[in-house]
C-alpha cells in the first residue's frame, strides 16, 4: 500500500563507510590476535615460559598437531621433557578452542610435578584430585566440577568410588604419564589400570600416552597396549609388522638420547648433547662390632615377629609383617630412625596393655596397597604410623614380653647413639675427600627414605629433634620432606622455598623422597644416597633431580651400603648387577627400564620371605643374577618398534621453522600497542609506571569484565580482580618474578579483546575511511574470515584476509596487518569516495585460492 511504501527503508547496495576508523582498525586487530596461532607455526612459544628444544617442537608440531584426532604414543627416554611437550600441545589445542577439559593421569608421586610445571611454565591451573578431595566433596562429583585435573593412576584404578565418578565425565584431552602401568598380558589378564585406560580411551577425543618403557619384550602385550589408542587399527601384531616394513608409524614417535640435542649455537653452529655424563658408585662400609650386635638382636626380633605374623592372615598380621620389614629398612638408614620406631611401638603396646578390648574393637581393616612405594611420602608416613600401632596378639603375657624386648633394643640403640656411627664417619670422610668443607660453593644433595634420619642429619635441636650431624660440622643446610607444604618461593618452611634456599644460599639439601617429586636441582652435581630405597625406580627418580636438562657438569652419585648385613649384601649385588649391564649395553637406559625387570615391591617381598625363613641371602642374590640380566634388558630396549626410534633429528627443518616462527611471531610491541589502545575502550586505564620501561599498572578490573571473565574462564583460566604490574615482554620477567606477563590467551587480554569486539561490531559492519599517503588512487578493502573444514564440519583452520579492490576492480589478497602499515584513520564525517559493491563470495574464494592457499 502507499502507506507501507512510505515506511520502507531502502538499504544502500554498499557500506556507508561512516564508522569510527580507529575502532574499525582495533576490531580487525582484535580478530587477528584471536587467531594468532594460525600465523605463528610455534604459537605456544610466544605465550609460555619455556624455551623448547628441537625434539619437543618436532613432537608437537610435526606429529601431534597434524592429526585431526590425536591418538599417540610417545615413548621418549626420561628427561626428554614430557611435561613441556604436553603443555605445548595443551596450549595449542586450547587456543584453537578444541579443548576445554583436560585430565592428566600420572603416578601418585609425580602428580605435584605435573601440577607445578603446567602452572609455572604454561600458566595452566590444574587441581590434584586424591582421596581427600572425594571425602571433602561427598555427594558431588569433583571430576565434573573441575576442567583441569591431575590424578593418580594407581589410586583411581584401585578405588571404585573414584573410578566410578571419574567415568561419568567426558574429557577433551587425556594425558597418561608412565603409561606402561596400564599393562595387559592377555585379553583375559587385564590389570585394573589397563581397564581404566580402556575406559578413558572411550571418553576422550584426544589421547596421549607417555612412557619410557612401552614394550616388555612381548609383542602381544605391546599390541594390547596400543589398542588403548585404537583397538581397531593398532590392536594386532600385523599392524606392527606393517609399521616396521614402512619404517614409520603414525601413532608412535620415539627418540633416543642421542637425538636429544640443543639448537645450534648462533655464533659457532655447535650442537650440544642435552645430558652430561653421570657416574654411579657404591660406597661400602661395615658395621662395627657393637653396631652388628644391635643389628643381630633387631633381626632376631624381626624374624620372630614376622614368623608369628605370617601365621595370622588377618589385616593386623599383614600389617605387623610389613612393619617388621620396615624396621630393617630404618636400621639400614640410621640407628636413630629405628630407635624412634621402636619407641613408638613400645608406647603403643603399653597403651594396649591398659585396655586390650578397646584395641580389639578398632583394629585395622583393609590391605596394604601393592603400590605403597609409589604413594606420595605424606600418604606413606600416614599409613606407617597406623601400621606401627598394630600387634598380632593382645594377650597380656605376649605384650609384656614384647615390651621387654623393645625396651632392651631401645637401650642398646641409645648406647650406640652416644658416639658417631661407622656410617656417619664414612659420610664425613667422603665429604672431606670431595672437598665440600674446603669449597663452600660446592653443593650436596643427600637423600634418605626416613624423616627421622633427616632429623639425625640436619635437625635443628628443637622440639625433641636432635642437632643434625651436618649442622654440627658447620655446613649450611636446608631440607625437604613429605610433611612440608608445596608452597612457593617466598614462604619459608615449604618445599619450593627450600629449593630456592638450596640454590641461593644453603650448601646442603637433605631430602626424603618428597624431593624426588617435581623438585629441579640441576645446579647441583654431587649426590649421596644415605640409604638405598628398596624400589630401584625410586633410585632413578632421585638421580633425575640433578641429572637432567640444564645440568652443566658430569654428575657423581654415591650409594651408601653396609655390606656385612643381609640387606646390604642384597642391595650391593643389585647395584653391582645394574652397573655391569649398563657397561655391557653402553647406555643409561638400564636405569630407565629397571622397574620392568625388577618391580618396585619385589625386593620388599623377598626380604619379608627372608625374615620368615622361606628363603636366604644366597638364593636372593642368585635370583638377582638370573632376573637382572643383559638379555632381558636388551629385549625391552631393542623391542619391536625400537627399529623406528630416531637417532637423529631433522634439525635443519626444525631450525628453518623456528626462523619462520620468529619472523611471524607476535612481537611484544604489537600485543602492547593493541592492549594499551583497547583497554580504555573496555573500561581499563593502563598506567605506565615509568617512561620507556613498558610496565603498566592496571588496578582493579571493572565489574563489567568480571562476568565476561567467568564466561571465558574454562578456556583461558581465572581472571584476577586486580593486577598491580603487567608486562608484555617475557624477557622482563627475570628481573622481577612478581610481574604479570600478559599475552594472547591470558584471561586479562582475552576479556579486553572480547569486550572490544562486542563494542566495535557496528563499526566493523559499517566500514570506515582511512588515508594512505603511499597511494595515488582510492581503493576498497574488504576483510574476510576464511575457514577450512573437514568432512564432519569441524574447523581445521581459520584466518583473516583482506581483499583490495583497485582500479578496474582488480582484486588482490592482502594480510589484515595492512591497516597498521602507514594507514591513518580519517576524521569522523570524512566522505568515502565512490565505490562499487563488495566482491561476491565466489570471487573471494577464487582470489584466496589463487593468491594465498
Amino acid at each position: 500500500t502507499p502507506d507501507q511504501l512510505g515506511h520502507l527503508i531502502i538499504s544502500a547496495d554498499h557500506e556507508a563507510f561512516d564508522g569510527d576508523a580507529r575502532l574499525f582498525r582495533l576490531g580487525v586487530e582484535a580478530h587477528r590476535l584471536g587467531l594468532a596461532y594460525e600465523y605463528d607455526p610455534f604459537f605456544s612459544l610466544s605465550i609460555a615460559r619455556v624455551d623448547p628444544l628441537p625434539h619437543q617442537l618436532e613432537a608437537v608440531y610435526d606429529y601431534f598437531l597434524k592429526l585431526p584426532r590425536i591418538r599417540f604414543l610417545l615413548p621418549d627416554d626420561p628427561g626428554a621433557g614430557k611435561t613441556i611437550m604436553a603443555g605445548l600441545l595443551l596450549k595449542e589445542l586450547k587456543a584453537r578452542g578444541l579443548v576445554r577439559r583436560t585430565l592428566v593421569v600420572a603416578p601418585a608421586n609425580l602428580t605435584f610435578q605435573w601440577q607445578r610445571e603446567l602452572k609455572d611454565k604454561f600458566r595452566e591451573n590444574f587441581e590434584v584430585i586424591r582421596g581427600e578431595t572425594l571425602r571433602n566433596t561427598y555427594g558431588q562429583n569433583p571430576w565434573q566440577d573441575r576442567d583441569q585435573v591431575v590424578t593418580s593412576i594407581s589410586w583411581v584404578s584401585r578405588i571404585e568410588d573414584a573410578k566410578e565418578s571419574l567415568l561419568r565425565s567426558h574429557w577433551d584431552l587425556v594425558i597418561v604419564d608412565e603409561a606402561h602401568k596400564m599393562s595387559a598380558y592377555a585379553d583375559d589378564k587385564k590389570t585394573l589400570a589397563y581397564r581404566l585406560g580402556e575406559s578413558l580411551s572411550d571418553m576422550t577425543d584426544h589421547y596421549l600416552l607417555m612412557t619410557a618403557t612401552p614394550h616388555k619384550g612381548d609383542p602381544e602385550n605391546f599390541c594390547l597396549f596400543l589398542a588403548l589408542l585404537d583397538r581397531d587399527v593398532y590392536g594386532n601384531i600385523r599392524s606392527l609388522e606393517d609399521a616396521m616394513r614402512r619404517g614409520s608409524a603414525p601413532f608412535y614417535l620415539r627418540r633416543t638420547k642421542e637425538a636429544l640435542v640443543s639448537f645450534p649455537d648462533p655464533e659457532t653452529g655447535e650442537v650440544k648433547k642435552l645430558f652430561t655424563k653421570r657416574e654411579v658408585k657404591t660406597s661400602t662400609f661395615e658395621l662395627n662390632e657393637e653396631e652388628f650386635d644391635f643389628y643381630d638382636a633387631l633381626t632376631t626380633f624381626v624374624e620372630e615377629q614376622s614368623i608369628r605374623a605370617s601365621a595370622d592372615d588377618s589385616a593386623a598380621g599383614r600389617a605387623v609383617g610389613f612393619i617388621m620389614a620396615m624396621l630393617q629398612r630404618r636400621m639400614a638408614s640410621s640407628v636413630y630412625a629405628v630407635r624412634r620406631s621402636l619407641e613408638r611401638m613400645k608406647e603403643r603396646r603399653e597403651e594396649i596393655l591398659k585396655d586390650p578390648e578397646a584395641y580389639r574393637r578398632k583394629r585395622i581393616e583393609g590391605r596394604i596397597p601393592d603400590d605403597f612405594e609409589e604413594l606420595p611420602e605424606d600418604e606413606q608416613n600416614e599409613l606407617l604410623e597406623r601400621l606401627e600401632e598394630e600387634v598380632v596378639s593382645v594377650d597380656p603375657v605376649v605384650l609384656r614380653e614384647e615390651i621387654a624386648r623393645l625396651t632392651a633394643l631401645i637401650a642398646q640403640a641409645k648406647h650406640l647413639e652416644t658416639k658417631d656411627s661407622t656410617k656417619i664417619s664414612k659420610l664425613r670422610s667422603v665429604l672431606t675427600e670431595h672437598g665440600i668443607f674446603d669449597d663452600r660453593r660446592m653443593k650436596l644433595l643427600i637423600f634418605t627414605e626416613h624423616k627421622d634420619t633427616l632429623d639425625y642429619l640436619v635437625g635443628d635441636g628443637k622440639d625433641s629433634r636432635p642437632l643434625g650431624k651436618l649442622r654440627e660440622w658447620g655446613l649450611s643446610v636446608t631440607q625437604i620432606h613429605g610433611g612440608m607444604k608445596i608452597g612457593d618461593r617466598d614462604t619459608p618452611g615449604t618445599r619450593i622455598h627450600a629449593e630456592r634456599d638450596f640454590k641461593e644460599q644453603a650448601q646442603v639439601l637433605a631430602a626424603t623422597e618428597a624431593a624426588g617429586e617435581g623438585i629441579n636441582l640441576q645446579f647441583c652435581w654431587f649426590m649421596i644416597n644415605f640409604d638405598i630405597p628398596w624400589s630401584p625406580v625410586r633410585l632413578e627418580q632421585r638421580m633425575g633431580r640433578i641429572h637432567r636438562y640444564g645440568q652443566e657438569y658430569d654428575c657423581l652419585i654415591l650409594n651408601f651400603v653396609a655390606v656385612n648385613t643381609n640387606e646390604g649384601r642384597v642391595l650391593a649385588k643389585l647395584l653391582e648387577r645394574l652397573r655391569e649391564i649398563r657397561n655391557e649395553l653402553g647406555t643409561d637406559q638400564v636405569f630407565d627400564v629397571v622397574g620392568e625387570i625388577f618391580p618396585g615391591n619385589l625386593l620388599e617381598k623377598l626380604f619379608r620371605d627372608l625374615y620368615i625363613r622361606k628363603t636366604n641371602v644366597p638364593d636372593i642374590e642368585a635370583r638377582i643374577v638370573r632376573d637382572v640380566n643383559p638379555q632381558r634388558f636388551r629385549a625391552i630396549t631393542e623391542s619391536t618398534l625400537e627399529g623406528l626410534a630416531k637417532r637423529e633429528l631433522n634439525l635443519s627443518s626444525i631450525v628453518g621453522k623456528s626462523v619462520e616462527a620468529r619472523e611471524r611471531r607476535l612481537v611484544p610491541e604489537v600485543v602492547e600497542d593493541f592492549f594499551v589502545q583497547a583497554a580504555p575502550v573496555a573500561g581499563i586505564q593502563p598506567k605506565s609506571l615509568a617512561k620507556g620501561i613498558h610496565v603498566y599498572r592496571i588496578g582493579k578490573v571493572p565489574r563489567s569484565l568480571i562476568s565476561l571473565g567467568l564466561k571465558l574462564e574454562p578456556r583461558f583460566g581465572h581472571l584476577g580482580r586486580e593486577y598491580a604490574r603487567i608486562v608484555f615482554d617475557k624477557t622482563l620477567l627475570p628481573s622481577d618474578p612478581a610481574l604479570e606477563w600478559v599475552t594472547p590467551g591470558h584471561p586479562l587480554f582475552e576479556v579486553v579483546r572480547e569486550d572490544v569486539l562486542e563494542r566495535v561490531a557496528g563499526h566493523l559492519r559499517r566500514g570506515a575511511v582511512f588515508f594512505d599517503l603511499q597511494r595515488n588512487q582510492p581503493a576498497q578493502l574488504d576483510a574476510f574470515a576464511a575457514s577450512v573444514k573437514d568432512g564432519r564440519g569441524n574447523t581445521l583452520h581459520r584466518r583473516l584476509f583482506v581483499i583490495e579492490i583497485g582500479a578496474g576492480r582488480a582484486m588482490t589478497a592482502r594480510q589484515p596487518t595492512i591497516f597498521l602499515d602507514g594507514m591513518v584513520p580519517a576524521p569522523a564525517g570524512t566522505p568515502a569516495p565512490e565505490s562499487g559493491h563488495s566482491p561476491e563470495r565466489f570471487e573471494v574464494e577464487r582470489i584466496l585460492l589463487e593468491q594465498t592457499l
